[in-house]
């Protein structure tokens, strides 16, 4: 297979080689977080997870268990649609999302640099919160940052973009017009996520400002990549965040 000919191309989006990709992510963050750490696993999650297992408790369902379920029926379902034409020779398509999602995640985590040096010139205006924090278990941590961004994923793109846009498309709103609003709303639900919730974080202008940039570049890879590197990218930037350059 040569990397990025259009069999790879069409292979990378498609829901089965998607899932596959995926589901050892969820495997490690759901095991990981219950097994590896100190701290109790509510205590670890954050945006749509919490949100997902806040709603599974309202309904007397168990979010230990339900939540994982509850995605990976969303997975099975979206690929058992798209069953049709899948592409063969998992294991080189495999090994190129890895490379891609590590690349856009580099590409994001440089973005983010640059504007964390920008943001120290007008840090009085965005409330620029301070740098230190205490040192957190780096294993446990590794187990959160891949798999944190699946759930977050599967919400803010496969489900609410792609139903948004469709939605919008429905209404006979121009092409363009469609993919920008969806675009913009889920990104801004993005980062507004991580600010709700028993465990979400003090509301900060320059760090919502970032997240909704960073949830409309997850979009765009979303759209031209697919819903895999998405993931891949997303697990990718957060390890980076939380491993190199954590506060």
């Amino acid at each position: 297979m040569q990397f990025l000919s259009e069999s790879y191309w069409r292979g990378t989006r498609h829901p089965w080689s998607c899932v596959a990709f995926v589901l050892p992510l969820l495997c490690i963050y759901e095991v990981g977080l219950h097994f590896l750490g100190p701290t109790p696993p509510d205590q670890l999650r954050n945006g749509a997870d919490v949100w997902l297992r806040s709603a599974l408790a309202a309904v007397h369902l168990s979010p230990v268990y339900a939540a994982p379920a509850l995605l990976v029926f969303i997975l099975f379902a979206w690929s058992v649609f798209y069953r049709e034409e899948r592409p063969g020779d998992l294991v080189s398509i495999w090994t190129g999302m890895v490379f891609e999602s590590a690349l856009f995640a580099v590409a994001l985590f440089g973005l983010g640099q640059g504007l964390d040096q920008l943001a120290q010139l007008i840090r009085p205006y965005l409330h620029v919160p301070a740098d230190a924090q205490a040192p957190e278990p780096v294993v446990e941590n590794l187990v959160r940052y891949l798999g944190a961004g699946l759930y977050e994923e599967t919400l803010f793109r496969l489900l609410l973009f792609s139903g948004l846009l469709t939605l919008l498309n429905l209404a006979a709103l121009p092409r363009l017009g469609a993919l920008l609003a969806a675009t913009l709303f889920s990104a801004l639900l993005f980062a507004g996520a991580h600010n709700l919730g028993p465990f979400g974080e003090p509301f900060h202008a320059y760090v919502f400002l970032f997240r909704t940039l960073a949830g409309m570049f997850f979009t765009w890879l979303f759209c031209v990549r697919g819903f895999g590197i998405a993931v891949g990218a997303h697990a990718g930037y957060d390890v980076l965040v939380g491993l190199i350059a954590r506060p």
